[in-house]
């Protein structure tokens, strides 16, 4: 059963100005009702785990999934929900916290780079490199932790980062990992409610962190941050996807839909079997049929 659906196109065009209120993040789509739309990420899934198998079995490419979104988005449920059956030995999951001081002392893609998919795998990035280029630049006083020179930490330092990254990606994707970006882009309001809901439910209290609320104050800094980021580093060969995200159910399924479109556009196939490997595969399948 194929997994075929009308989602609207959210990418992000290569060197657009990027204006975050002006994209719905209530939208569903031509969606209406959440259970068809269940249904439908339900048969995504089946159809996500059989391409994953190709990838895996075929050996060649790696995918790699970057998340980013504002603190309670949905970034952890998205990846369960979407990615629940997807065999293990194929998907790698890192998320990215606050940098060691080991981490500190490389350049702002190591920690990173040492954790990219091998070919044939799916490596997810619950928070990215780009974090370089979001809560440094909300507080500049991390940038300071890097102890990079006077020179190279001028007020540049972002377009600069913004160009690393887009030729870093260029390269890996010239060396065989296809990458997909996605902001899941979720309203002021519905962040407070899951914030609360994460106070007033005792199996949600560990979700919460106090410093979420400090940073919910700069919610105008953060967003003008992913504006500039998203407009300078979506580009044709790792675009990003702004995904509306006040409704978990329409987010997974729209991530679900992206993800299984570009899986189709790798070319995936079970690896051919030589004339040589299918004698020996037939002289132990009569071997067997004989004991």
């Amino acid at each position: 059963m194929t997994f075929d659906i009308d989602l609207p196109d959210l990418r992000v065009r290569p060197g657009s100005k990027v204006r975050l209120k002006s994209i719905d993040t209530d939208s569903t789509g031509s969606y209406e009702s959440k259970e068809t739309a269940k249904k439908h990420l339900r048969k995504g899934v089946e159809e996500l785990r059989r391409m994953q198998e190709m990838l895996y079995a075929q050996d060649q490419q790696a995918l790699l999934l970057v998340f980013q979104a504002m603190d309670g988005a949905g970034k952890d449920s998205t990846v369960e929900h979407v990615m629940s059956g997807v065999n293990p030995q194929g998907c790698q999951v890192f998320s990215f916290k606050s940098p060691s001081s080991e981490e500190l002392d490389h350049d702002f893609l190591w920690r990173t780079a040492k954790c990219l998919p091998e070919r044939g795998r799916i490596g997810i990035f619950n928070r990215s490199y780009y974090e370089e280029t979001l809560v440094v630049r909300v507080h500049p006083e991390y940038l300071d932790k890097q102890r990079l020179p006077r020179e190279l930490a001028s007020d540049r330092i972002w377009d600069h980062r913004f160009e690393d990254i887009r030729n870093w990606e260029k390269y890996l994707t010239r060396n065989g990992t296809v990458i997909r970006k996605f902001y899941l882009h979720v309203s002021k309001d519905e962040q407070k409610k899951r914030f609360l809901a994460r106070l007033e439910e005792p199996e949600k209290n560990w979700k919460f962190n106090a410093g979420d609320v400090k940073e919910r104050a700069l919610w105008d800094e953060y967003q003008r941050a992913y504006e500039d980021m998203l407009g300078a580093t979506s580009t044709n060969y790792a675009p990003w996807h702004i995904i509306p995200a006040d409704h978990k159910w329409f987010a997974r399924l729209a991530v679900a839909d992206i993800i299984i479109d570009t899986l189709r556009s790798m070319k995936l196939h079970y690896p051919k079997i030589s004339k040589e490997t299918r004698a020996g595969l037939d002289a132990a399948k009569q071997a067997l049929e004989t004991e």
